[in-house]
């Protein structure tokens, strides 16, 4: 569909690493021309390709978490550096408005910041209480919802293919975290570690709860993140997003009177420099790749983090994937291949720079 149907995409505006399209049917042709040596197919699907790498980065991010939270007494993330080195790195390479972003998407921004905290949150609270398994499943209800909000609040076509792939990426990631709300007589098989500890029905429901609101605000994130396009540079979607999780946090510790800690060792410090470090590139290559894909297509790269936490859980923790792990990797894989090889029909991001 035309961009002209949604209010909440224009192309007015200075358009960050915008390329000038030649076929219509590419969001990056323009990279074809730039780098003559780079594979068409590489090319015209670098959006997807920055989400698949993003995923990787957020596995990584997501198994340190769940190592802080393990720490006596169990230590809660906060951003805060992510925010001074994104505008230092706009004033020093000369991005315009680097503390208010740009006009047009202001509102666009603040809504990013505000749904991504709520998304980071509700992932870091239900890693408190519930098993890896459990929260990855319900995390990954994110791809779904977020493919009917680009649907339905960006005009973005969603096809019957990228709605199955969906429906059987996560039939996947079931197939491999055997959650155990599922798999009750699989749990004894499923290695000692994997688990959360012990916790109450109540602490149970509450991590649920957090969970669904934490999808909700991914939802809002990678909708918002779409809409915005190439109209913000990425550095402006990464300092409202750090800058609304620093004053949220902030006042989140003050009603509930947490106490600012600091590393008391050097694994405590690690994890934390960990977690900074990979959250921060995995939100980066994400950013870049909901501005060159739609979100229905783009989400269906998110399922491929589960991947990642099985191989790093092999070579970290020793744990070897089994036979319904194999399936549910073959399974995802599939359905992600079956999404990229799809030819897509023209986007906003690519009729804008057409018309430039």
């Amino acid at each position: 569909m035309s961009n002209r149907e949604s209010p909440l995409i224009h192309t007015k505006g200075h358009n960050y690493g915008s390329t000038q399209s030649t076929s219509g049917t590419s969001q990056d042709d323009g990279a074809i021309d730039r780098w003559p040596n780079v594979p068409s197919f590489v090319a015209n699907n670098a959006g997807m390709l920055y989400i698949i790498s993003s995923q990787f980065f957020f596995a990584c991010m997501n198994l340190s978490v769940k190592m802080l939270n393990s720490l006596e007494p169990p230590v809660h993330a906060f951003e805060g550096i992510t925010l001074t080195c994104c505008v230092i790195y706009m004033i020093v390479t000369g991005v315009p408005n680097p503390i208010i972003g740009p006009k047009g998407v202001r509102t666009l921004l603040v809504i990013r910041g505000i749904s991504g905290f709520l998304g980071l949150c509700g992932l870091y609270l239900s890693l408190q209480y519930l098993s890896v398994a459990d929260a990855t499943v319900l995390t990954f209800l994110t791809p779904l919802t977020t493919a009917v909000a680009g649907c339905v609040l960006l005009k973005e076509g969603y096809s019957v293919t990228q709605a199955i792939a969906g429906v059987c990426s996560l039939l996947g990631v079931i197939l491999i975290a055997r959650p155990p709300f599922l798999f009750n007589s699989i749990l004894a098989a499923i290695p000692d570690g994997y688990h959360s500890p012990e916790t109450t029905p109540a602490q149970r429901l509450a991590a649920v709860g957090a969970s669904m609101i934490g999808v909700v605000g991914a939802t809002g994130a990678y909708t918002s993140i779409r809409a915005i396009g190439r109209r913000a540079h990425p550095m402006h979607v990464m300092t409202f997003f750090s800058l609304w999780c620093t004053i949220i946090a902030s006042l989140g510790m003050v009603v509930f009177n947490i106490p600012v800690v600091y590393p008391r060792s050097w694994r405590w410090a690690l994890l934390l420099l960990m977690i900074g470090v990979f959250g921060f590139v995995a939100q980066t290559l994400l950013t870049l790749g909901l501005q060159r894909e739609t979100v229905s297509r783009g989400s269906t790269g998110v399922y491929i983090q589960i991947l990642f936490a099985v191989v790093l859980e092999r070579l970290i923790f020793g744990v070897v994937p089994s036979l319904l792990s194999v399936l549910g990797a073959a399974i995802i894989m599939s359905s992600a291949l079956c999404v990229v090889l799809t030819r897509r029909e023209p986007t906003p991001d690519s009729t804008a720079d057409s018309t430039a």
